[in-house]
């Protein structure tokens, strides 16, 4: 059985013995591994059953770590850290020939981030090497936000999650990569795009790549529930549609009733999009967990952070509407 513990000493020595432990953050749980460690490395691709093509997110404690394993970090991304770190924000930067090709899929690029919870910035002080951290889940399934989830993924297949409670964020970082100094958005995540720009001003969006993707997450499906999800703009106009059917439903604000309404998960009752993405990951657990024919999903304002929500339930889509 997979131990959930905040035993800090005994997950920094597992994974100093080439070990996987599930590590929070502020954004989702990790999968992590020593990066220097072919067996960790590797061990995390099969656990997660993640193609390696796919590069993950190295993580370490300090922008002045970061110099150690890139070649340089350009004057805008330096802003965005300056602004960002710790916190839910990965740039993707010139790699050292030190970092494993196996991390960055061959690129000459590695995506890292500082990432903002106060127990895995003390593991990664702790250590002597950075850790990268995928999300803690099979590959293309939701993102775990809270211990119980990866414990149900990878229950004795993991030896430890270190227990960090609740992510607070509830969706993966904002990735941002740079072509000749300028900025790209690879992902979109729990920073909003604004506030990107607030920086480093206008940045193009690239958001979305099938093969050789530049960054992770950007596979069209991915974060999916087991139960056939869709996207809507009219939640109501979807189950009269479907009466036969055993709906969940996932609500920005609104309450829904009806027969096939078998459960509602609200996000937030003041339509605040902050609380709304911090729960959707938990809510989208909860609702796989029921049986149901159908989940359906309010399409968000396609603003601010409505704009990642948006892109993370599309990926979920089993089919269109």
């Amino acid at each position: 059985m997979t131990l959930v513990s905040s035993d800090l000493a005994r997950a920094a020595a597992l994974l100093q013995q080439e070990q996987l432990v599930a590590i929070p953050t502020e954004t989702v749980y990790g999968l992590a591994g020593n990066i220097f460690s072919e067996t960790a490395i590797k061990g995390i691709f099969e656990m997660k059953q993640r193609p390696l093509f796919n590069p993950l997110i190295v993580h370490t404690h300090s922008l002045e770590n970061v110099s150690q394993f890139v070649r340089e970090i350009p004057p805008k991304a330096a802003q965005l850290a300056e602004a960002f770190w710790p916190g839910s924000l990965t740039l993707v930067l010139p790699k050292k020939n030190t970092v494993p090709d196996l991390i960055t899929a061959g690129k000459d690029t590695v995506a890292v981030r500082v990432p903002n919870h106060p127990i895995t910035l003390e593991l990664l002080r702790s250590l002597n090497f950075p850790l990268a951290a995928p999300s803690a889940n099979p590959f293309g399934c939701i993102s775990p936000t809270r211990p119980e989830h990866v414990q149900q993924y990878f229950d004795g297949q993991l030896k430890m999650v270190l227990d960090g409670g609740a992510c607070t964020q509830g969706i993966e970082s904002t990735i941002v990569g740079f072509d000749k100094g300028e900025p790209i958005i690879y992902r979109l995540g729990a920073i909003a795009v604004e506030a990107i720009e607030a920086v480093v001003g206008p940045v193009q969006i690239l958001n979305k790549k099938e093969h050789a993707p530049q960054a992770p997450g950007m596979l069209s499906r991915h974060y999916a529930p087991n139960t056939p999800t869709f996207l809507v703009d009219n939640i109501q106009e979807f189950i009269v549609q479907h009466p036969n059917k055993k709906i969940g439903v996932l609500s920005f604000s609104e309450t829904v009733a009806a027969p096939q309404v078998h459960a509602l998960q609200l996000l937030s009752p003041t339509a605040n999009l902050q609380e709304a993405m911090s729960r959707l990951y938990a809510a989208m657990h909860t609702l796989d967990a029921l049986q149901l024919d159908l989940i359906v999903a309010q399409r968000f304002p396609d603003t601010g952070l409505g704009k990642s929500i948006n892109d993370r339930l599309q990926r979920a889509t089993k089919g269109k509407y």
